[in-house]
């Protein structure tokens, strides 16, 4: 047992790095993961969310720093410790010409798990896949397979489990349907950690890890990494909405980022400020077609510190 060990947590890391040769990709990363709390890791590909996640469930070894899962070192006791995980990879293999019961059966027997039939019925029950129990698992739809691959990764009751970017690819009634799912385990008081690229996904955690280039950015409730962010988002409808982009972002001085046929752009205090905007856009020739202040989103949030980030490094490199 570790002598920094708190009992209410369930993952704590410490200046964790992982090289690949010369390739770093987790560079120190530390934070910790409460117990029945819902924990998010969130960052674009590339980031290190899974070696950070295939790390925490004992596939990869670090190189340096050090982690404890439920208060019992990572690499000392790893075999004690799968018991007590489950792991949904990006890739989850589920056998395709079995069928959605036999794939269960199998992870059971892989478990160890003997009297499992209870447990799979729960939860087949908890899925609602009941009613395709004897459906091969290749003729499933990609929202029902990612439901399959939970119920395989439950059946020997974890007490955490890891989800690696469980929804991509997920069509988004399939996704909603699995949120919930994920909502009733946290009230059985189930540790769920979770790599996502969606930023509105990771609204729903209770604290998310923001990771870029192998380090984490922000740490925090999305409340908390929200409010960090002492700006004005004016989003701003124009056509055409390229040139207004770089227009706004060569000219102004602003932090803008542009999503689709609209931009959000960060000023101090929207008032004396916007005006600015408007006679850039103007003197372009751009048509201003609405523009409203909106609540900070995480992505802002995410994509001004990675900006940031960026700049430091940049002056870093010019001293």
């Amino acid at each position: 047992m570790n002598d920094d060990f708190n009992d209410n947590l369930a993952i704590n890391l410490k200046d964790i790095k992982k090289s690949y040769g010369t390739l770093e990709a987790l560079s120190g990363i530390t934070f910790n993961v409460k117990k029945g709390e819902m924990f998010g890791l969130v960052g674009p590909d590339g980031a290190g969310k899974t070696t950070t996640i295939r790390l925490l469930c004992g596939l990869l070894r670090p190189t340096d720093g050090s982690a404890q899962i439920f208060g019992r070192d990572l690499v000392k006791f790893k075999n004690d410790i799968q018991k007590d995980i489950g792991y949904l990879s990006q890739k989850f293999s589920l056998y395709g010409d079995l069928t959605v019961d036999e794939n269960i059966e199998f992870f059971a027997d892989i478990h160890g798990v003997k009297n499992y039939h209870q447990r799979r019925n729960e939860l087949l029950e908890f899925t609602r896949l009941t009613e395709f129990r004897n459906r091969l698992a290749d003729n499933l739809s990609g929202g029902m397979k990612q439901k399959l691959a939970l119920s395989c990764t439950l059946i020997h009751k974890p007490k955490i489990i890891f989800l690696d970017e469980p929804t991509t690819g997920v069509d988004p009634v399939s996704r909603r349907d699995f949120w919930k799912i994920l909502s009733n385990l946290i009230k059985d008081g189930i540790t769920i950690f979770m790599s996502t690229p969606y930023l509105d996904e990771a609204e729903r955690c209770n604290r998310v890890a923001l990771l870029s280039n192998g380090k984490v950015i922000s740490c925090d409730t999305p409340k908390n990494i929200k409010d960090s962010l002492k700006k004005h988002i004016i989003e701003v409808v124009c056509t055409p909405i390229l040139p207004a982009y770089k227009e706004i972002k060569e000219k102004s001085g602003f932090e803008v980022q542009m999503f689709g046929d609209r931009m959000d752009i960060a000023v101090n205090d929207y008032e004396s400020e916007f005006p600015k905007v408007k006679e850039i856009l103007t003197n372009a020739g751009i048509q201003l077609i609405d523009h409203r202040v909106i609540p900070t989103s995480l992505e802002n949030v995410f994509i001004h510190l990675i900006a940031e980030e960026q700049d430091n490094l940049l002056k870093l490199t010019d001293k």
